[in-house]
């Protein structure tokens, strides 16, 4: 099983109250604990009309007809982040109700008063499903997180809609996603949006309070990015002369750098994750409808 580490010294021997988040450890009794009070709290909550499957862990409605549905696949990838301070106010404010993690990833930190909702079931996730089918009643949650997740739907909108339905009259969302940021498969990655493209979204349910670029979505990280990828990606001469360039060097016309070494020596794969645009040839299908 995944495990996270255990944290060393200044921990209690007393079990939490249901307010406090514990660590994510299954051989816990206190993890444990914390869990089925979750669980217990989440279930009245829960569709009727979907089929599940009961784990000692979580729910779990990922059903082989929804693997196919929405292109669900099994990976090794393990996605885990820590809350940032905009999280961290909801969590508090909202310390008595639900919120929901939707593509949660694996959370070290266990917050009774969270929904860990994702597609792998890592220990700390209570609730298995697809974002395009929440399986829980409308109107359940005081809050809604989707932090980095909506890029790797297969259907955007359609999770984007059904994050509204879940929310309450009047409940707060808080949503990231990435707009210039290289391919990254968790494992699979469809759309990035402008913050037009993320307001369009959710326009037609919700009331958008505010748009911010946050310190971990500064344009550096994008150019850091591409920079260290790109350079990975390199041939030992081509990587020595590309780190060696000046940022003028590269303040050109692109036509004037496509005969270059470090330009051409790049292999496929890295050129589709670093593209500035990818192209699609097709023929219709004779019955596509």
């Amino acid at each position: 099983m995944f495990r996270s580490k255990r944290l060393s010294g200044g921990s209690s021997d007393a079990d939490p109250t249901p307010k406090e988040a514990v660590e994510t450890d299954e051989s816990d009794s206190r993890f444990l604990a914390a869990k089925q009070r979750k669980l217990n709290r989440i279930q009245p909550r829960l569709r009727s009309d979907l089929d599940r499957r009961v784990t000692p862990l979580a729910f779990d409605f990922l059903t082989d007809e929804l693997r196919t549905q929405f292109s669900i696949i099994d990976t090794k990838n393990i996605s885990a982040h820590g809350y940032d301070e905009e999280a961290l106010s909801l969590i508090k404010l909202f310390a008595d109700g639900l919120i929901l993690d939707c593509g949660a990833g694996f959370r070290t930190s266990y917050y009774p008063n969270v929904v860990n909702l994702e597609i792998v079931p890592y220990v700390s996730t209570d609730v298995v499903s697809v974002g395009e089918v929440l399986p829980f009643k409308s109107n359940s949650f005081d809050a809604v997180f989707s932090l980095n997740v909506l890029e790797h739907v297969r259907d955007p909108f359609l999770c984007a809609q059904e994050i509204c339905r879940v929310l309450k009259p009047g409940g707060k969302l808080y949503c990231v996603v990435p707009f210039l940021q290289p391919l990254h498969a968790y494992p699979n990655h469809f759309f990035n949006a402008s913050h037009q493209g993320l307001r369009r979204l959710f326009e037609e349910h919700m009331e958008v309070d505010r748009q911010v670029v946050p310190t971990s979505g500064m344009p550096i990280w994008t150019l850091t990015w591409i920079l260290n990828r790109w350079i990975s990606g390199l041939p030992e001469h081509e990587r020595e002369e590309f780190a060696n360039l000046r940022v003028s060097d590269l303040l050109v016309e692109p036509p004037m750098l496509l005969d270059k070494s470090w330009v051409t020596g790049l292999p496929e794969d890295l050129r589709f994750e670093l593209a500035s645009t990818t192209a699609l040839f097709g023929t219709r299908k004779k019955r596509s409808w």
